[in-house]
């Protein structure tokens, strides 16, 4: 099953994605509040009106007729992986270093999220935008303390990430907070349930293209740390709710690690296509931009 945010009487709705259609299934906190539950009962209602223009299950839209939202609570912890890809630590400042011993997690806020076709301004005093296509994934059940073994079991499924960069404010200091939350820069694709990707380790391909050329091809398979023991990690330190996010890391081949560099411009267009969760696009714009944060 995919499942998108939608607005919806004036709200975010949680809703079922079926090819062109959507079906607005519930709030978006009431579809954590039960995220498994609603894929069953979403799937039942796409199988029943499967090719029908008409379906008691309830009223379908067309994709294009809705406003699409992050099918994330406001309540959420988005909590990023960096240096999780070997060749994506040998390319950057860290690469004279040993690899870390455990995950570099950093921080994101709900507001900087955003979904596909949103332009994404480049911040002022900033060469331009970096991006890093990456993996997501969404906590589907209360997680505590638990050991790796069990915490894959957590996850409710995954969609396709730009972890878009503000590389400046990101080295001004130690903590990469500032840099990692500028305004509509996280964006998200469908949310595609687990039964349908399966395991990150199995591997999907992880490819970055702007203005049409690639830029990163990487593979999950390839990830210092996997999400289970990302999530047992966490878990030891504070719950995890429905809802919350982790994501995942990026390969190789950011712009800023290039000679010369190579940054997002207000023009380009920058794509994450990712086995299994489609494709992501995200388009760059100016600072004028920020009037709609």
């Amino acid at each position: 099953m995919q499942f998108i945010g939608i607005t919806h009487h004036g709200e975010p709705w949680a809703a079922a994605l079926a090819g062109s259609r959507v079906l607005p299934l519930v709030p978006v906190p009431g579809f954590w509040a039960d995220a498994e539950g609603w894929q069953d009962k979403a799937a039942g209602l796409v199988a029943g009106a499967a090719g029908s223009e008409a379906s008691d299950a309830g009223a379908w839209l067309e994709r294009r007729s809705v406003t699409e939202v992050p099918l994330v609570p406001a309540s959420a912890r988005v909590i990023c992986v960096g240096l999780n890809y070997k060749a994506h630590v040998a390319e950057g400042s860290f690469k004279d270093q040993e690899l870390p011993p455990y995950p570099t997690l950093f921080a994101r806020w709900t507001a900087s999220l955003s979904v596909g076709n949103v332009p994404v301004p480049v911040p002022a005093g900033e060469d331009g935008l970096d991006w890093e296509g990456e993996v997501a994934a969404y906590i589907g059940r209360r997680v505590e303390s638990v050991d790796e073994s069990a915490a894959g079991d957590a996850v409710f499924g995954y969609s396709t990430f730009n972890d878009i960069t503000s590389r400046r404010a990101q080295k001004l200091t130690s903590q990469w907070t500032l840099g990692k939350n500028g305004d509509f820069s996280g964006p998200l694709g469908p949310l595609v349930s687990r039964d349908e990707v399966g395991d990150l380790r199995d591997g999907l391909q992880v490819r970055t293209r702007v203005n049409g050329i690639e830029a990163q091809n990487g593979n999950t398979r390839d990830m210092i740390f996997s999400v289970p023991a990302i999530i047992a990690l966490i878990s030891q330190t504070f719950t995890l709710h429905p809802g919350d996010v982790i994501a995942t890391g990026t390969p190789d081949g950011v712009g800023y690690a290039r000679t010369p560099q190579w940054l997002l411009q207000p023009g380009d267009t920058v794509e994450v296509e990712i086995e299994k969760l489609g494709t992501l696009t995200t388009p760059v714009g100016d600072l004028s931009l920020r009037s709609r944060a």
